[in-house]
């Protein structure tokens, strides 16, 4: 580019802030090509700011631990503030119902049995419907378990209530308390 060419250039430039200025606009900046990285590496290399200090490493590493720990103890706080909020609330609505007594007792269930046709045994449905934490729609599982039915009394269709025990065989981990309603 010659000499004449760059004045040209400054002239034009100098001529177009005057026109804006007189009315009233701020000088647009033009906007700079590249690809988004490329410009936020430009916007970085402006920083005007003072620069840090040159660190050792040792410095460095301490200056990361104690963020870290800092950082540690603000996630504990939220975290024992949302205990303590989840306690006051009490039992959510839509739960199951505390399924053990207390510490050290057998969890209880109540469902509906859906066979009795292998001799002691039954096969009871466990229906449960719950809100989903993030996006509360009814999200409805069931499962079944295996109880041991000594006397063969509960039949198909039965609603009952059944409590964890020891293994007694190798599907069945619960036994029958009692028969809360009998099918028709």
């Amino acid at each position: 580019m010659t000499e004449n060419e760059q004045n040209e250039e400054t002239e034009v430039a100098a001529e177009a802030t005057e026109e804006q200025s007189q009315a009233g606009e701020a000088p647009a900046e033009p906007e700079p090509a590249g690809s988004p990285k490329e410009r936020r590496q430009r916007a970085r290399s402006k920083h005007a700011g003072e620069p840090r200090p040159q660190r050792s490493l040792e410095e460095r590493l301490a200056e990361r631990a104690a963020k870290r720990k800092a950082n540690a103890a603000e996630r504990t706080r939220w975290r024992e503030k949302s205990r303590e909020k989840r306690r006051a609330e009490g039992p959510r609505a839509g739960s199951p119902p505390a399924e053990r007594r207390g510490t050290g007792s057998p969890r209880v269930r109540q469902g509906v049995v859906v066979s009795d046709k292998a001799d002691k045994t039954i096969v009871v449905q466990i229906d449960l419907a719950r809100k989903h934490r993030t996006y509360g729609k009814v999200v409805r599982t069931s499962t079944k378990l295996h109880a041991h039915d000594e006397r063969n009394e509960a039949g198909t269709g039965d609603t009952v209530r059944v409590v964890e025990s020891r293994p007694l065989s190798a599907t069945k981990r619960w036994r029958l308390v009692e028969i809360l309603d009998r099918a028709k």
